[in-house]
């Protein structure tokens, strides 16, 4: 790690705030703060505070996005967006997502502190759901801001029969104004967050500079047996929807393999939710219901394994004797790139700090991917110890935290220096 003695950020005070947030979790399964949850909410408050105490005018947009806004000189100037979000996975870990919104209000308490107003206006966001939420959508936010979550997705519903519109509205946003969470007015979005893999721990690289994000693939599938009783059904004579659903998830490895060793990119999938009903010891599963996730850079090679895998799991049902009245697409989003001229400017900063950077793909997905849509937008990754991540044992060095959020500090001013007519050229 170059030094990090003499940043133009306060890490001491990132880092605090990060261990703060961290604490507000189920005690009983750190680091737990679900989106819509009572936690997530706490957190929320803690985060505006802290938004207020640095000066930012504070918001949730009708997307339940949490937003602090600095002005900028310009009054026709654009906004600078700076976040990531502050939802966990159960269990999860201390730094994913919660990281990237610490370090851009990081960014502006440190502006402030140095006395400087920039052309831009400058916003800190946490973007709502980014997780996969329990309706069975992840960045919910993001897609809200970019004008991607459809009437059809605000309509998913958790396991309580809640849907995710009124969810949303429940925290704050304004489900019947959604269009009003789009946003044409970013100029650049930056992202911090940890590797979530060993690629610069490995290499001794302090930041990776993200030049693409995998698109990622959501499907249920459901298999439809006959619940009978375990003792006495003859083995002969089963419609047993769980040995489906045991052949499926072995078919969504074995198949994801042969395309990872294709050589066309980052490629992968899990099935990551079976449920199985009646749930009992003695009673052969009558219903099975999967989630898949499949990832990768390439859309094509996507669509070529979902049609695979469509075919092998109505050949599975045939052999188990069930049938397979579900394959739903519940998401399937594209593969995003980075902007180059984003990525330069990061490049810039780290170097004239003295950190070595790695430019590298992200095959996990994040709220970069989604405002690539309607913006320029770069992501600063940094490392995590062992490549853990979504596990309490997630860990992240301060220095390592210190440096991005420096970099990134250094991006936004060069990004903000530019001439007007500079940065319109670059936009368009």
């Amino acid at each position: 790690m170059g030094d990090t003695s003499n940043l133009p950020i306060d890490g001491a005070r990132l880092w605090t705030d990060l261990m703060d947030l961290a604490a507000i979790t189920d005690p009983d399964r750190p680091y737990t703060r679900r989106s819509f949850s009572a936690l997530f909410l706490e957190g929320r408050t803690w985060l505006s505070r802290r938004f207020q105490e640095a000066g930012l005018d504070v918001r949730i947009d009708a997307g339940g996005n949490l937003i602090g806004r600095m002005e900028g000189s310009d009054p026709a100037g654009r906004t600078i967006m700076i976040g990531s979000h502050s939802d966990t996975v159960p269990s999860g870990g201390r730094f994913d997502g919660t990281a990237g919104v610490i370090t851009a209000l990081e960014v502006v308490r440190s502006l402030r502190d140095a006395g400087r107003t920039t052309r831009h206006a400058i916003e800190v966001v946490d973007f709502l759901a980014e997780e996969p939420s329990e309706y069975g959508l992840s960045c919910v936010g993001s897609r809200a801001m970019t004008g991607m979550l459809p009437a059809q997705m605000a309509g998913y519903q958790d396991g309580r029969g809640e849907k995710l519109l009124d969810a949303i509205d429940r925290v704050g946003g304004r489900i019947d104004r959604i269009g009003d969470a789009r946003r044409d007015d970013i100029a650049a979005f930056f992202e911090l967050h940890i590797e979530q893999g060993i690629v610069l721990e490995t290499g001794g690289i302090d930041l990776g500079l993200v030049t693409s994000i995998a698109g990622i693939a959501r499907i249920e599938v459901i298999f439809e047996g006959r619940a009978d009783h375990a003792g006495t059904t003859p083995m002969g004579l089963r419609s047993d929807a769980g040995v489906a659903a045991a052949q499926c998830v072995c078919a969504v490895s074995e198949l994801a393999a042969s395309y990872a060793s294709a050589n066309r990119g980052h490629f992968v999938a899990t099935a990551g939710v079976v449920d199985i009903s009646p749930n009992a010891a003695n009673v052969v599963p009558g219903r099975a219901r999967l989630l898949l996730d499949i990832r990768s850079e390439d859309r094509v090679f996507t669509h070529e394994f979902l049609k695979e895998l469509d075919a092998r799991t109505r050949d599975i049902a045939t052999a188990c004797r069930v049938e397979r009245p579900g394959w739903t697409v519940l998401s399937d989003t594209t593969p995003s790139l980075c902007d180059p001229d984003l990525l330069d400017l990061l490049r810039q900063g780290a170097d004239d700090l003295g950190f070595s950077t790695l430019c590298m793909a992200s095959g996990a997905g994040h709220d970069a991917a989604f405002l690539t849509h309607v913006a320029p937008a770069a992501m600063v990754f940094v490392p995590c110890r062992d490549g853990r991540s979504h596990a309490p044992e997630e860990w992240a060095e301060p220095d390592a935290i210190a440096a991005g959020a420096a970099t990134i500090y250094e991006a936004v001013l060069r990004f903000d220096a530019r001439r007007p007519q500079d940065t319109q050229d670059q936009e368009s």
